[in-house]
Formats: C-alpha cells, structure tokens, sequence
C-alpha cells in the first residue's frame, strides 16, 4: 500500500502544501477555519500520519521539550513535570524528563542527551548550571527556562514562586496560635546559599521569627528533602528535652516525615506540636491531621514556563531581575497548625 503524502492530502482538501503544513503544526501562518477543517477531513480520510523524524531534521528542531528536574520520586517535582507535560500537550510538544538526582554529571548528561535530540527547547530545574553545563546550552544556541529555581550568576529566563514571602506567612500563622517561638527544618548542607527556594524558606522564617522578636539561633535544623529521611532528624529532635511547639518545614515531605514521627512517639499535632509545611503537594490533603502548607499556582506556572521556551518573543529582555517571572504564594490552612 502507497504511503500517504502530504501532497495526497493537499490534493483531496483543495490546498497547497503549505496550508497543510500550517494546520498540521498549528502555524505559522493562521488557516481559515473552513479550510481547516477541509484538510482535517483529508488527513482522516487518507490516514495521513505526518512524519516527525523529517521535520525535525528540516526544521533542525523536533516537537520535544527536555526538562530536567532532581527527583522526580519526591511529589512536589512529580507535580510540577506532570504541570509541565500537560502545558506543553496544549501547544502540540512532548515531554521527555531526566532525574539530575542532585548531581551536576547527572544534569550535564540530560543537557547533552537533549540537545542532541534538537529539543525545542529545555526547562531545568537546577541548583546550579556548571560551567560545563553553560557551555552545552551556548554551542547549541538552546532555548532555556529555569523552573522553581533561579541559581546564582546564572541569568537564563526563570519563573518562580514568592518562596520568602510564602515561608513569612505560614511562620507568621504558627504564631499566631501562641507558640512561644517555631523551629525550621531546612535543606541539607548541600543547598546552594543563594537563589535555591529552601534557602529562600529559611530566609522567610527567619524573618518572620525575628520581625516577632524571637531569636532564631539553635532553632534551623538541617534535614534532607525527603520524608523518610527527615522523619530521622524528626525522631531525634521530638524525643529530646528540647522539644520545640511549632515547625515550619521547607518542604511538604519533610512535613509528612514530621508528622509521622510525632505520631510514632504519641506526640499530638496540633494540641502538642503545631506543623506547616510548603509546596502544597496532593497528600498534603491526606495526612493526619491534614497539612497547612503554603502553595503557588503550579499550573499557571507550568504554562509560562513553557510559553517561553517557545515562543523567542515572549522571552524577557533588560536586568536580571526583569528576567524573572515571579507567582505569588498563599497560605492553605488545614489543621496541622491547629486551625479548624
């Protein structure tokens, strides 16, 4: 059986070629809608299916989109690429994501992996570009948006959360409810110092704490990412004779390890042990008691992101603070913070 053409379907529709191709990939050139539908039609009734390896090496760009996040095991970088897939879906591209595990090698290798693909262009969620890194990403003239993260000295597109803002209103809120002081569980020794959300979290606790007049020394407690983990460090802390009212938690999964240790030593939340934590992930819903957290707008976030990987003219121009695309956080009250 003959393969079907391009030329078949502009033949059957009563158009060019090149009208077909705007209406196969959305543009550039706007078709009018009658017309549109007279080349759909044909591409039904021939079981056209257009092939994407030509294009690509016409257009030396695919229909794909790299994103590199570190783990994509932890929910809140699930969330987000599952954000991202959905958005990219809706302009006619695919994802392909890679798990930089926290490793500058790992992140290097999506970079080269990618590239070499003709990716329309790549997200990244990074702590850090390497010079190596920088390097890959300028000899391929990529297009390149930094997602959750905007690491120090690197000055690609970025769009982020309020993470300071965001940790100032769930520190505030765990005082309110009267505990003498809050404690924090922030990153692990390996979180850049500058431009990393839970580096922007402990700043956002530390200002609140001392705008309220409470010292904050002995009271920043390092603590992996993950909640297994993080349930370790829990464990250790609630068990001690220094047993802190309140914690704000970098991370939702530091949260639920909290709160699994505090259950684990018969401690109650909120009566005992008022918790919050931050990104807003879905089981933040499900633990017990259920989470007050702080969240942003994933979803409007996702489709910037993608917006600027995309489209050349929508990329930002001027300083480096006008490169960045910043969403506001907002505090989602639940019980752990003994509210309701």
């Amino acid at each position: 059986m003959a393969k079907v053409t391009r030329d078949d379907v502009a033949r059957l529709a009563g158009t060019s070629t090149a009208v077909v191709s705007y209406v196969i990939n959305n543009g550039p050139r706007p078709v009018a809608p009658a017309t549109r539908e007279r080349v759909l039609a044909a591409i039904k009734q021939l079981g056209y299916r257009p092939d994407r390896v030509a294009q690509a090496m016409a257009s030396r760009r695919t229909d794909l989109i790299g994103m590199i996040v570190p783990d994509a095991r932890q929910p809140f970088f699930a969330e987000m690429a599952h954000a991202v897939e959905q958005a990219a879906a809706e302009r006619g591209k695919m994802v392909l994501v890679g798990n930089s595990d926290y490793r500058r090698e790992r992140e290097v290798h999506y970079l080269r992996a990618f590239l070499g693909m003709r990716v329309a262009g790549l997200i990244l969620v990074s702590q850090g570009l390497t010079e190596q890194a920088a390097q890959e990403i300028e000899a391929w003239d990529a297009r390149v948006v930094l997602l959750h993260e905007r690491p120090e000295g690197v000055d690609d597109v970025a769009v982020v959360t309020d993470d300071i803002g965001g940790a100032q209103l769930a520190t505030r809120h765990l005082l309110e409810h009267g505990n003498a002081y809050v404690a924090c569980f922030g990153g692990p020794d390996t979180t850049p110092p500058v431009g990393d959300p839970v580096t922007d979290h402990v700043e956002g606790w530390r200002r609140a704490m001392l705008e309220s007049g409470r010292p904050v020394e002995g009271r920043l407690f390092k603590a992996p990412f993950n909640r297994y983990e993080a349930y370790q460090v829990a464990l250790k802390l609630l068990a001690g004779p220094e047993r802190p009212p309140a914690i704000f938690c970098a991370t939702d999964d530091q949260a639920i390890g909290v709160l699994r240790a505090a259950r684990e030593l018969r401690i109650d939340v909120p009566r005992e042990l008022a918790v919050a934590g931050f990104d807003d992930v879905k089981e933040a819903h499900l633990t017990d008691p259920p989470l007050t957290t702080v969240a942003s707008d994933r979803p409007a976030m996702a489709r910037a992101a993608v917006d600027l990987v995309l489209d050349e003219s929508l990329r930002l121009t001027g300083s480096r603070r006008e490169r960045v695309r910043q969403f506001p956080s907002r505090l989602v009250i639940r019980g752990s913070c003994g509210c309701g």
